[in-house]
């Protein structure tokens, strides 16, 4: 079974659902007024025709003189509420399996589609950073890489039957059932969405298999296409299909020298402290973490920057060149971002993208 491209693709949000967003910077806008900013984004891209949004869990920051994500709202009873007050778009919440019993997370994801009227999905998150987990006491030294993704599917597995099956036993490596029931089930058909962002091949091999869109990376444009190609050639293999999505900054301004300023003054204030904390979080060695840094510097994701033209022709190209599903947007002021990205990109690239 050969993959066939979609032609239509789909533009969402990740939401700033920790201070500072995804911006490290001492100049950048602070975002820290959390439910207020997550909510007004929510809606903004809701009215402007954004076809999803997401949010991240978050347990720990990186410190720095920001303390970047240092304070951070928990996604699935956010994304309850940012379900009430949206009409449309798609709400993906994220949960980490090591954190969160698979019958727990079923009744909460399935409450969130009956909040929002079939609108759910799930992001899981089957890695996690030591020092998030380790504070709460949740960091299990004992277990590899491949155990954490075992520990996953078996639990992803458990979710999909509760949310089809009238009782579920199971006696599993991790987790245990005896006659288990999950009630009401799900409005979405088949089931809610489910997302993930497997990086490693262990990583890809669960994302195509048991998600619906799985979110690649690269540091480079060929390694994002390759990335997004791997994907669907695992899909091909397993006799399913894929979306492939990734991450864009869009940074713009009335001309190229407004955007291209803006962009040279967060890079100015980029918070040093919080990037180093962040890349050994990330694993970097202590002896390349400078050097990393330095080029990481304060933006996280690839970025689209210049006027809304521009933004809107880099967007096009990014998803073209990467052969790509979707992407998922973040914006250095939200409201002001979306506003701008839903009057004068999104229509083209609808247009386009027919």
């Amino acid at each position: 079974m050969l993959h066939q491209p979609i032609r239509k693709k789909d533009f969402g949000v990740f939401l700033p659902v920790a201070n500072g967003g995804w911006i490290i910077s001492k100049t950048s806008p602070p975002l820290n007024d959390l439910w207020a900013q997550n909510r007004a984004a929510a809606v903004t891209a809701d009215e402007v025709g954004m076809d999803f949004v997401m949010s991240m869990g978050k347990w720990r920051g990186f410190g720095g003189e920001t303390n970047h994500w240092g304070s951070s709202l928990e996604s699935v009873t956010m994304m309850a509420a940012i379900a009430e007050a949206t009409k449309n778009v798609r709400i993906w919440a994220t949960v980490h399996p090591l954190l969160q019993n698979p019958a727990v997370t079923a009744k909460m994801i399935s409450t969130l589609d009956h909040i929002s009227g079939g609108r759910a999905g799930l992001n899981i998150v089957a890695g996690a950073y030591k020092d998030e987990f380790n504070q709460m006491g949740a960091w299990d030294d004992t277990m590899t890489h491949e155990d954490r993704y075992i520990l996953t599917e078996e639990w992803t597995g458990l979710v999909k039957r509760l949310w089809a099956e009238d009782s579920v036993t199971h006696a599993g490596k991790y987790f245990q059932m005896n006659d288990c029931q999950s009630n009401p089930k799900p409005l979405s058909r088949p089931r809610p969405e489910l997302i993930c962002a497997g990086q490693s091949d262990r990583g890809l091999q669960f994302s195509v298999r048991e998600a619906d869109a799985c979110f690649i990376g690269g540091r480079t444009p060929e390694e994002r296409r390759d990335n997004s190609r791997r994907a669907k050639q695992v899909a091909d293999q397993l006799g399913k299909t894929i979306k492939t999505y990734a991450m864009c900054t869009i940074v713009h301004g009335e001309t190229e020298a407004k955007a291209q300023a803006r962009v040279a003054h967060y890079k100015d204030g980029a918070d040093m402290g919080a990037i180093l904390e962040m890349l050994k979080n990330w694993g970097v060695p202590a002896e390349h973490l400078s050097k990393a840094a330095e080029q990481q510097g304060a933006f996280m994701t690839q970025t689209a920057i210049g006027t809304p033209e521009s933004c809107g022709q880099q967007v096009h190209e990014f998803v073209e060149f990467a052969e790509l599903d979707g992407l998922m947007l973040i914006f250095p002021d939200y409201v002001e971002g979306l506003e701008m990205f839903g009057a004068e990109i999104l229509p083209g690239l609808r247009s386009a993208f027919a």
